[in-house]
């Protein structure tokens, strides 16, 4: 009985900070499907990576908050102005008006040759992956299973960006961190680590930022991860 009234008390917590927290209210406000929205839009407005007429795709998309920042970005419809967005995640998803949505792992082949058919010939501009793993709460295993996600995110972006594009990826802080950080540097030429407002002070997230590919082929590390068909310094 002790558990159960402890974790309704933690509940009680939770609902009360979410509701009362002022991102939750503005999402509402301005009709964003979750506070979401708001880290990306302060990672894109401090570094300024969103543009007119770009391809961004959007790794771990659902419910759709980051795909509706990136469409509101630059809404001109029916102009070369217009952001283009592909959206990817394991969950389904409401569509969003200008998003192409596929549902699927992006670890599998399958998903995988969906998503490089969808976004075709054209180089991507920006790459953005709010992916994260289902919680077990044991940090060793959490921090693999984020660690892989993260290396899948680099693998795309190694394969499919622009040689000036940018990824935007989220990380957990604590084991493997540093080596994720390493990851990006062999990856970019700058990187940056950014921990927006609107994520919670108690969440281990943050946000790396690697921008403009490095003019050198990704080779395959010890892990057997990150063999690529094409040169970092290719462009569109």
């Amino acid at each position: 009985m002790k558990v159960k009234t402890k974790s309704k008390k933690v509940n009680k917590a939770w609902l009360h900070d979410h509701l009362t927290d002022p991102y939750v209210k503005l999402a509402q406000k301005e009709g964003y499907r979750a506070r979401a929205a708001y880290k990306l839009k302060e990672i894109d407005e401090t570094l300024g990576l969103i543009r007119p007429g770009q391809l961004v795709v959007d790794l771990g998309a659902a419910p759709g908050a980051w795909s509706q920042y990136l469409r509101r970005r630059h809404p001109a419809r029916g102009t070369a102005a217009t952001v283009r967005v592909i959206a990817l995640d394991v969950l389904a998803m409401e569509p969003i008006e200008g998003v192409h949505f596929i549902q699927g792992d992006v670890r599998d082949e399958a998903v995988q040759a969906l998503l490089a058919a969808a976004v075709g010939e054209r180089l991507v501009d920006v790459v953005v992956s709010d992916m994260a793993p289902n919680l077990s709460g044991i940090a060793a295993s959490d921090a693999a299973r984020m660690a892989d996600l993260v290396e899948t995110a680099l693998d795309f972006a190694a394969l499919h960006l622009v040689a000036t594009g940018a990824l935007v990826c989220k990380v957990f802080h604590g084991s493997g961190y540093s080596q994720l950080v390493e990851r990006f540097k062999q990856q970019f030429r700058v990187v940056k680590a950014i921990k927006p407002a609107a994520s919670r002070g108690k969440s281990a997230e943050t946000f790396l930022v690697g921008i403009g590919l490095k003019d050198t082929r990704v080779r395959v590390d010890e892990t057997g991860r990150g063999a690529m068909s094409r040169t970092a310094g290719s462009t569109s």
